[in-house]
């Protein structure tokens, strides 16, 4: 009999995340078998062979165009979500959005500028991860005007960021060139997998990488947020520079995932609550069940995107669709006590 521990949640969903990319590596236009993609795996490294004419075509499908949009998606969903449950624990509010600080409104609009000054994909990457970080600490600037930052003037803060760059991309967008620019930046805002630029996920993908499995470590820190200050003070618990680093990693991490896919939303509100259900309200437990389960919801919403008609459909919005009817499921169980 197999070790009760190889059952827990998180093993059960990293295996769950490993079929399921691998799942994505079959479907597309050009279906793949799992047969094809075994041998293709065993040519690859040296242990079969196949004929070249089929072993080229199969390397441009899978390794060309496929594994990067895997990756994007497995680093995107995990990035938000892990991301998601860290905002949720250090403002100690279950409703709270990785977009709470105005990082999302200000991708959105460092986006918008770069489709307009016609840069290149790498280049509109790394303006929309500055801006975002910007709006934060726009938002972060407001919150310490006051001689007694809290966590109010916080979600303040990032209201007051939010509606300021919602408001300059609204201008971007009436400035832009309604034939050429308009609908990439609408596309854009939309999310999508489809238009990841390899050289920007080379480059982005090995930071996020490393910035999310340094959230998920953090799981000890957030849980002694959850006392409320005076509690934590008197434990000896620096609650302003855990809370200030904490925002600055998910901060990273949202803008990251935002220059790499656009706008992908309820990620980070509804897997969360998902992974509460599973393993409870700890941290340490919590995070990276939350980054696996993202991984997976994100790559299961980019098939259905690319599967469901001719055109592919942008990922934001099945991910609304999808994320819309199973948190009202996950509020009914919340209703009932389940959390």
């Amino acid at each position: 009999m197999f070790p009760s521990k190889l059952y827990s949640p998180l093993l059960l969903s990293l295996l769950a995340l490993i079929v399921t990319a691998l799942c994505a590596l079959l479907l597309g236009r050009y279906e793949i078998s799992i047969h094809e993609l075994s041998t293709f795996i065993a040519t690859l490294l040296g242990l079969s062979d196949m004929p070249a004419q089929r072993y080229d075509l199969l390397h441009s499908l899978i390794i060309e165009a496929r594994l990067p949009r895997v990756i994007a998606a497995v680093l995107v969903g995990a990035g938000l979500s892990v991301s998601g449950a860290a905002y949720q624990g250090v403002f100690r509010n279950p409703l709270v959005s990785p977009g709470l600080l105005g990082v999302l409104s200000g991708c959105a609009f460092g986006a918008a500028l770069g489709i307009i000054w016609h840069l290149p994909p790498l280049a509109i990457a790394l303006v929309a991860c500055v801006t975002g970080l910007i709006a934060v600490a726009v938002g972060l600037g407001i919150a310490h005007m006051f001689q007694t930052p809290s966590i109010l003037l916080l979600v303040l803060g990032g209201i007051v960021a939010n509606a300021l760059f919602t408001s300059l991309l609204s201008i971007a967008q009436y400035m832009a060139d309604p034939v050429d620019q308009l609908p990439s930046i609408v596309y854009w805002l939309l999310g999508s997998l489809s238009a990841v630029d390899v050289q920007a996920l080379w480059i982005i993908g090995p930071i996020l990488a490393v910035a999310i499995v340094l959230l998920c470590l953090t799981g000890r820190a957030i849980d002694a947020l959850s006392l409320s200050d005076d509690e934590a003070l008197s434990l000896g618990v620096p609650v302003e520079k855990i809370r200030g680093a904490l925002i600055v990693l998910t901060t990273l991490i949202c803008a990251l995932t935002v220059s790499l896919a656009g706008m992908v939303g309820w990620i980070g509100l509804l897997i969360p609550h998902l992974a509460r259900l599973m393993v409870g309200p700890g941290n340490t437990r919590l995070l990276p069940l939350s980054a696996c389960l993202g991984g997976i919801f994100l790559l299961a919403a980019d098939g259905v995107a690319r599967s469901v008609s001719a055109g592919e459909i942008p990922l934001g919005i099945i991910t609304e669709l999808f994320g819309a009817i199973a948190f009202v499921l996950v509020l009914h169980r919340v209703r009932k006590g389940w959390l």
